[in-house]
């Protein structure tokens, strides 16, 4: 089993989604993160454009059984990716167990993905 973390831009979480939902991958997590980066964004106040160095960003988790990591780093990098800088990254995690709380299953079938 695999750990999948990606961290893409907040306009293209949609997107993500639902790549990820085409490919049956329906469960997961995620968190809206801040991070300081090579990119900068400009941010409007009160009619004024600032540039800043801290980017807002969307952090998703998956954990997804071996099988499925290539089909879901494949629809997280097409529909999180603009060609610019700032487009995020994806990381990679071996997971050595999960364990179902409700029933106390132990191991890749506690995945919902088969």
């Amino acid at each position: 089993m695999k750990k999948i973390e990606a961290i893409i831009r907040l306009t293209k979480y949609e997107e993500v989604r639902k790549a990820l939902a085409d490919q049956d991958i329906t469960f997961f997590s995620y968190w809206d993160v801040r991070g300081v980066g090579t990119a900068v964004e400009g941010h409007l106040y009160r009619g004024n454009v600032y540039d800043t160095s801290i980017i807002e960003r969307r952090l998703i988790s998956i954990v997804v059984r071996d099988e499925n990591v290539d089909k879901t780093v494949e629809a997280i990098i097409m529909a999180a990716r603009t060609g610019e800088i700032g487009d995020g990254r994806i990381f990679i995690a071996d997971v050595e167990t999960t364990f179902r709380i409700r029933t106390g299953e132990a191991g890749p079938e506690t995945l919902y993905i088969k």
